[in-house]
Formats: C-alpha cells, structure tokens, sequence
C-alpha cells in the first residue's frame, strides 16, 4: 500500500510547526512535501533587532532541511491549485515550472503587506514583513545618516534624518523604539549640525498606541516612546507621500527620504483564487481547521478564518501565537483524517499574555496576565523570545550579550536595493532580483518602487536623482532598460539615458552593471561568439546570437543592435561590397526605424548610413552586406567615413580617407536617389588611386 502524499504550503509559524508535528505523529508513513519560496523558518517578532544592528539575519533564521530531516523540501511559490485534480502548480526560484499532486494539502501561505489607497504609498513606502525588507531598511537608515552628518545643507540634513513609521502595532511599535537608539548610537560617532539630532515619528489613526493590548502596557510603552524621544502622532497618518516627504492626514507636510509601513497584514493572495468561501480575505474553515466541502483541504495560520470558541462569533486574530497553535492542530487533525493518529481535535486557546521589546532593558509585557514593564518585562520578553524559537538560541543569547558590552557596527552592505522590496508584492520573503522570473508579482505589484529608488539615491540636490546601478531589471516595478549578458542567465541593470545613447553602464567590469568590450571584441575582427550564418560556424550556448534573426548578435535591448561601448555615441555603420562593414562617424547616429540602425539620440542631425551618397546598403539589398547590429555582419572599428573590408578580392582598404575608400577593384556605388541630410552632407565615392592586385584571395 504506498504512503498518502501531504502537501504544506508555506513554512511560517504555521506551516513549520504544521510539518515538524506531522513528521513526528506519522514517523514514516506518509510523504510530507513543504512548498516554500526559501529555504529557512522566519522568526518574525525578532526582525526589528535586525534591522536595528543588533541581531545578524541568520540568526532569525531556522533551516528547514536541518530541523525537518524527514520532510521533502521544495523551493518555489505556488500559482495555482486544481482542487478537483488534486494538484498545485508552482513556480521555482529559477522560473521553472513544476507541478505536486497530493490526498491532504494544508494551506498555510501566510500574509503580505496590507495595501491602503494612499497616493505614492505604494511607490515611496516599504514594508517590514520579511529579511530582505529589514536588511533593506539597516543599511537605508544608515546611509541617510551618513549622508546628514556630511551635508552642509540644514535642510538636506533635517530631511534625511526624520524617518516616518505608519502603524503602531507591535511591529510599527519596535522599529521606532529601536530605531530611535540605532540613530541615536550612529551620531554620537558621526555628529550631525549643532542642534540637531534624528527624528522618529510614529503614526496611527488609533487613539492610543498598541491599540489591540490592555491599556496599561500601552501606556508603558507609549511613554518610553516619548522619553526616547519618538514623535508619537495617535489619530494622525499619511495622506500622500510624494518624493520629498509626506503629506499628514492634519495637513503637516514632512520632509523625510524614510516611509516604513507597517500598518497590518492582509492573507496571501493565493487564497483569493480558489473560489470558496472567504471572510475578509481569509479562507473559511471549521474548528478543525477543514475547508467545508473540502475534506481533502486544510487552513491555517494568517490565511484561513478560525472560529474563536473562547469568543463565539469571531475569529482568531492574524497574530504569530495563534499561527504556531494552528500548526499542531492542523498537524494532529490530518494525520487524524489518514487514520496516522488520534481523534479530530476542534482549536482552542488560552491567552497567555503579549511582550513587546523597546529595545535596551525595556519592554512592554503581561505574562499571564500580570502587567510588567522596565527591566523585568525585558528579561521576561527575551526569556519568552528564547523558548518560543526553534532554533539559533545560543546564537541569539551570544548577539544579546555582545550588544551589550559592544558598540554596533553601523555599516552598509548594499545587499538589498530599493527596487528589490516593494511594498505591492506576494512575496515579501523574497528580494527582486534583476532578470529574476516575474510569477504572481506582475499582478500584485501594481506600482513599482521606482520613486523610492530615487528617494534613496536624492543627492539632495534634487528628487528623484537615481544612480544606474540601482535600476531594476525591465519588468520590476520602476525599471527601465534591460540589458541581457551572454550566457548569463540574467538580466543586468542599466539606466534609460545610458541604454538610449548605446553607452554601457559606468562600473567595473564585474560589476553586473555594465561590461566593457574587449579589444579584441570592438575591432575589425570577430568577438568571441561567431555568427552563425557564418560558414565553418555554430552558434555556441549563451552566445550573442538572436534566435529568428539571420546570422548575427542581437541587439541587447535595443531594436536594431548593439550599443557601440567605449565610444561617445553610438556610430552607424556602412558595408563595402563584398567585404566587412566599416563605420559612418561622418553623421552621427543612424535614426530609428530606418533601415539598419538606431536613432541618435541627443545627437544634432543624426543619419543613417544607409542610403546616403557614398554609402552602401545592407545586406539582402542589391550590392552589400549588413552593417553592425544588423543581421549578418560586423562593423571595422574607429574608422571615420568608412572601412572595406581586408583580406576581400581586390586587395586591401584605403584607410584614414575622409569618406571611406571602396575596396581595390571594386566600384563605387552610384548615389541614391535619397538626398542628404542638411548640415551634414554624406560622404561620396573616392576615386581608386591604388594599382589593382591579384583577387584570388579569399576571406581570412
């Protein structure tokens, strides 16, 4: 008889505890397969500390395929779920494709951003759901405090060191007491303009902060907020944000270059498309945690509606507490529905109590009721956060105890731009990766983070300045160009100005932001990837080559062909009969959409090569070959009015001639019947002066 397959969907506080339960009840006897976009447990009411300095990202972390050895590991996210068929189709971090069958599948997604309809939230806010959003967020309030201490601009000044968090849930809540203190510690190593010292502002259209605890610890924390020196706004949010700041719901405009929005959760997206049942973008379940009508479909965790039985007539919370109880449930009800286990169990809870950490030795808790604050409700709140991990606890302590008798290391890694965590997506879990594959995000992002990025890079000297290197890859939300690397598998940045003058991205040549060609490469010979239409030749894998265009290298990006590197502008170029192209620098650029070449762009009277008097046309026209960028040829380098080709029957070209000689025996094609462009007058035919030589030879 072979095992039951068990599929779980999600490896949060529900989905983990979902699969290390289930591996323990069934002991073997069943296939259990975990679907989730990384390899690692998330231990979320810690990721303040690191975006703070004072936790490293991997000790948040748990390895799934360590602490969950007898549980099949599948990295992807899922698209979509044919309940009739009994099938889920994902897609991998790589964009493959894959489908899992399964008889018990638990849903457990987990939750995303929660989304409000704010002008220029969605461009100019970020999140604060996953490790890549608070690695993002450590190295951004670092630079803008760094940046602040070496202006000479109090405005410039004031600006980058007011940082802006909307909602002040637990989550809103401890990014700004923690970053008050990271702040705080970084200018008294770098000190800003007399006077003048970073600005935390905490907003919420709530009347008090922590609205959800008893009063009593919401007091406790509000005022350790205010003596920290927190901005707390209760009854006041955002009403616009905008590149220079924000807009308040009171009127007040905020200069600021920081937006963290942290106003709630909202269930994955996933859910929405299985048509069943729904309660506020939760999935409707039985006490069981069952789909009614679905015995085969299990919920649980911030995507599924659980009845409350302690409060009858509402539902669990979205919180970490009641996801991780979920889990077991989940795990003993269907191993239950297999006949692995016991009898089904309904969920019920007993409310033991919240902690919230304000960083140092305060914090904010009620552990069975009993209302604590100062350095016992910080001892206690450490103390739960160590047994509630299932992991990385010696770890964790070690980092503790070095913060305390340590100084931070306040240092930017540059690991996570911008562009790669916007606010719209359903995968906060996940950084953007230029040329990454675009699954359920070209329908969740909605509006890109392009503003952002030029928030983050504002020199000061005006918004929405953005440095190439921070472009995202074409198809992420606020890119621009894509330029595709051979046999590269990915897409590289480069910025619209640079991509429209055929100019690569400035950097270093592995850099990942541009490439600087090679001699060799931009010379009259062939680079390194032979076009394959060229006789003897094959196209090599991840070479240059286009697929569908006859015999040559693609155009990176650009319709028409490569950008000319290292030169001032992009050149267009000119073919000789029966030899190799040479380049028409005599009228700048070619103009888009004529044959064979790109516009000039930003340059005065840019031309075609092609018909101009004393040019030659490409190839499949009567009498020439193809220009660079076109299909079938290569240009010579760094000749002014156009080179023959060497080596051709006939003899060798005439080269340095204002105008391009045409190759030895050969003749100089009449005009076109096309005039020239005013101001710039093409180039005609050149008399031969040399004797002929003998035309046996062939191409070498």
């Amino acid at each position: 008889m072979s095992r039951p397959r068990i599929l779980i969907v999600g490896a949060g506080f529900a989905g983990y505890r979902t699969a290390r339960t289930l591996s323990r009840i069934t002991r073997g006897r069943a296939h259990i397969t975990l679907l989730n976009p990384t390899d690692y447990f998330l231990y979320l009411p810690l990721l303040p500390q690191v975006a703070a300095g004072i936790l490293e990202p991997r000790r948040v972390t748990v390895s799934l395929s360590d602490s969950l050895p007898d549980v099949r590991l599948v990295l992807g996210e899922a698209d979509r779920i044919d309940l009739d068929d009994g099938t889920l189709h994902y897609t991998g971090p790589e964009g493959e494709e894959g489908s899992l069958s399964y008889d018990r599948l638990v849903l457990a997604a987990g939750s995303v951003n929660k989304l409000l309809p704010i002008p220029g939230v969605a461009e100019h806010a970020h999140g604060f759901r996953g490790l890549p959003e608070a690695l993002y967020l450590r190295d951004h309030v670092t630079r803008q405090v760094e940046l602040a201490a070496s202006s000479d601009d109090p405005k410039a000044c004031a600006a980058r060191c007011t940082f802006v968090v909307v909602g002040a849930g637990y989550t809103g809540t401890e990014v700004a007491a923690h970053g008050q203190m990271f702040t705080d510690a970084q200018v008294r190593k770098h000190p800003l303009r007399r006077g003048m010292r970073p600005r935390w502002m905490l907003l919420d259209v709530a009347p008090r902060v922590l609205p959800e605890m008893d009063e009593k610890l919401s007091a406790t924390a509000d005022r350790v907020l205010r003596q920290r020196g927190v901005d707390v706004r209760m009854g006041t949010s955002v009403k616009e944000a905008t590149h220079e700041g924000v807009v308040l719901t009171d009127g007040e405009f905020v200069e600021t270059r920081t937006l963290v929005w942290c106003v709630g959760v909202r269930p994955d997206p996933l859910v929405e498309s299985l048509g069943l049942p729904m309660e506020k973008g939760r999935l409707l379940v039985d006490p069981y945690l069952r789909v009614p009508g679905r015995p085969e479909l299990f919920a649980c965790g911030d995507v599924a509606a659980v009845p409350d039985l302690e409060n009858p007539g509402s539902y669990t919370p979205m919180t970490a507490q009641h996801a991780w109880r979920h889990g077991k449930v989940a795990a003993e009800n269907v191993a239950a529905s297999l006949g692995l286990g016991g009898a089904h169990k309904p969920y019920r809870h007993r409310d033991l109590g919240f902690v919230v950490d304000l960083g140092g030795a305060k914090a904010a808790a009620n552990p069975l009721g009993v209302t604590l604050s100062g350095v016992p409700a910080g001892a206690v709140t450490r103390g739960y956060h160590l047994a509630a991990m299932p992991g990385n606890r010696v770890r964790v302590a070690a980092d503790w105890l070095l913060d305390a008798v340590l100084p931070r290391q306040a240092v930017q890694l540059g690991l996570v731009r911008s562009w790669s965590v916007p606010l719209d997506t359903s995968s906060p879990e996940v950084a953007r990766v230029a040329g990454g594959p675009g699954r359920r995000q070209g329908a969740d992002a909605r509006s890109g983070p392009g503003a952002a990025l030029a928030a983050d890079t504002d020199d000061g000297d005006g918004p929405g300045r953005a440095g190439p290197p921070d472009e995202p890859a074409k198809g992420q939300p606020g890119s621009g160009t894509t330029q595709v690397r051979p046999g590269s598998g990915a897409a590289q940045p480069r910025s619209e100005p640079e991509t429209a003058k055929g100019r690569p991205t400035a950097g270093p040549p592995d850099s990942g932001h541009g490439r600087l060609r090679s001699e060799s490469e931009t010379a009259k010979g062939r680079p390194a990837a032979a076009a394959a239409d060229e006789p003897g030749t094959s196209r090599p894998s991840g070479g240059e080559s286009a697929e569908n265009l006859p015999g040559g290298h693609p155009a990176e990006n650009l319709p028409g062909g490569d950008p000319a590197e290292e030169q001032p502008a992009a050149e267009s170029v000119t073919k000789q009969p029966g030899g190799e192209p040479a380049r028409d620098t005599s009228g700048g650029e070619s103009a888009k959409n004529q044959p064979g070449g790109e516009p000039a762009k930003n340059q005065p009277g840019g031309e075609p090569a092609k018909n101009q008097p004393g040019g030659e046309p490409a190839k499949n026209q009567p009498g020439g070959e193809s220009a660079k960028n076109q299909p079938g040829g290569e240009p010579a380098k760094n000749q002014p009015g156009g080179e023959p080709a060497k080596n051709q029957p006939g003899g060798e070209p005439a080269k340095n001639q204002p105008g391009g000689e045409p190759a030895k025996n050969q003749h100089a094609p009449a005009p076109p019947s096309d005039p020239p462009s005013p101001g710039h007058p093409a180039p005609g035919p050149v008399k031969r002066t040399d004797a002929p030589e003998d035309s046996s030879k062939g191409n070498s």
